[in-house]
């Protein structure tokens, strides 16, 4: 079956040259895999560490193309793909910093001694690459979080071939993306199959059960993750799946912050659930606001924006439907409409920003539930002892905000800070969770239903996913890998229980 594209902006499909992978194509793509994982291995940390780089510089000289596919596909702004595409580079570049430190592998030697239970035998350890991984991309990032994204460049760092499930959304970005990192596999004498790309929700299925991959990283909703776990469930040997669900990713603004800077946090509120149409996982989508004349003031701030706002153009069809009903869901259950602007939507995918409120006594968990796109609920409370029953009702969520001011009671921050570090994998304080930094330290996770995992999809640790222990007993130096024999020291490694840092 061919593959169709369509323009969100208009609605308009158009044809492509690609066609949804057979069985066959998948059972080709995931053998080229398979052959290709010891090519990896054998590049070692500092040859993946080049190949990482090269390939960022080969998304970067495409750049042109790439946005260009990306902005046709998802009606996102050039600007904002623009950056993005900035951002998977980034994150190739990060993890071949990731690769020249050496800490990720946990090296540790044990060398054989005397013990209080006996004598010991000498243990080696550190961490090995998983294998063949597979990748399904995310609609709202075609390059981030896609072919191109996190998943894969985490992946190919920790020596595992990648095969990515094109997102229907953008196929035409997965091609060329695809092709901007084989490229840069191919001009350093690399094989078939460190990276290839399959299509079609079938392809995904056929994927997912083949014995060649070892893992499956996800981006995407509930129910494609109970999806790709029920195909995993059903081979002979389940892999681990690594999903990133939805969130609510609550806003706690405390009195004093609100009549310290009300216009402040309206503009940063109205920008957070807005920007790219409110398609983020980290967008926030319920802002707890006291009432009082600060909050009054907060609130009728953030009205005027949202009344005054544009369309906002939705990644596809089945999001702009999902959000209508949303909408209309959440003011059954009874979240009052604050603000909508009265657009144009065209034919193409294209929504007004929704401003919704509910006093937080009647907070429901209909209400608290996650709506994709541009809609926030606003909840009001009288007495910041309400807060730690309401955010009860909140599922937990990647992120927690709370916003303080002067005179905010260090005892109450403290006890919201200590429910919300139970609910959510990070916290912001006096600022909004969008615009996730790629870093060392970043965590993107949290409790179910936000992720399944305890793992991070961002930052530095993220390659840990597609990594496992692996141990060495008595064995000759001549086998070890070079950074589990004696006098290797370019590495941090925890030698008979002493950490001992890298001297690159």
């Amino acid at each position: 079956m061919n593959v169709t594209t369509i323009d969100p902006r208009d609605g308009r499909a158009r044809a492509t040259d690609l066609t949804e992978t057979d069985q066959s194509g998948v059972e080709t793509a995931a053998g080229q895999a398979s052959r290709a994982t010891q090519w990896l291995i054998d590049l070692g940390r500092l040859g993946r560490a080049h190949l990482l780089d090269a390939i960022a510089t080969s998304l970067e000289s495409r750049r042109g193309d790439l946005v260009a596919a990306a902005e046709a596909e998802t009606g996102l702004s050039r600007p904002r793909l623009d950056t993005e595409l900035t951002r998977a580079a980034v994150q190739f570049r990060m993890f071949e910093a990731v690769l020249r430190d050496g800490g990720y592998l946990e090296a540790a030697i044990d060398h054989a001694a005397d013990t209080p239970l006996g004598p010991g035998p000498d243990v080696r350890r550190m961490l090995v690459p998983l294998g063949p991984v597979a990748v399904f991309g995310a609609s709202n990032f075609p390059f981030a979080f896609s072919v191109a994204g996190g998943d894969t460049a985490s992946a190919l760092a920790a020596g595992c071939p990648t095969v990515v499930k094109a997102h229907p959304s953008h196929p035409v970005t997965s091609r060329v993306s695809a092709d901007a990192i084989d490229s840069a596999i191919r001009a350093m004498g690399g094989p078939g199959g460190v990276i290839s790309i399959v299509y079609g929700e079938q392809a995904g299925r056929w994927l997912v059960g083949h014995p060649a991959i070892r893992a499956v990283a996800l981006t995407g909703s509930a129910g494609a993750a109970r999806a790709l776990q029920s195909a995993i469930d059903e081979r002979a040997d389940p892999v681990p799946l690594y999903a990133e669900m939805g969130s609510v990713n609550p806003i706690i603004v405390l009195p004093e912050a609100a009549a310290s800077r009300a216009d402040q946090i309206a503009d940063g509120l109205f920008a957070s659930f807005t920007n790219s149409g409110g398609q983020l996982c980290t967008k926030p989508g319920l802002a707890f606001i006291p009432s009082d004349p600060a909050g009054d003031r907060l609130v009728d701030a953030l009205r005027d924006k949202v009344a005054t706002s544009g369309g906002a153009v939705l990644l596809n069809e089945r999001i702009r439907d999902a959000y209508d009903r949303g909408v209309d869901n959440l003011q059954r259950a009874g979240a009052r409409l604050a603000a909508r602007p009265r657009i144009d939507a065209g034919a193409g995918f294209t929504v007004a920003a929704t401003l919704l409120e509910v006093e937080l006594p009647g907070l429901t968990g209909e209400i608290a539930d996650e709506c994709f796109g541009p809609l926030m609920v606003v909840v009001r409370y009288r007495d910041v002892a309400e807060l730690d029953a309401g955010l009860s009702i909140v599922p937990p969520s990647l992120t927690g905000s709370v916003h303080r001011g002067p005179g905010d009671d260090l005892e109450v921050v403290r006890r919201l800070v200590d429910v919300l570090a139970a609910r959510s994998g990070r916290i912001v304080f006096d600022g909004y969770p969008t615009g996730v930094r790629v870093s060392w330290a970043q965590h993107h996770g949290g409790p179910w239903p936000s992720t399944n995992a305890v793992h991070t999809s961002v930052g530095a640790t993220s390659i840990r996913r597609f990594l496992r222990p692996l141990a060495w007993q008595g064995a000759p130096e001549w086998i070890l890998p070079e950074e589990l024999r004696d006098g290797y020291t370019a590495i941090p490694r925890r030698v008979d229980g002493r950490l001992e840092p890298g001297t690159e």
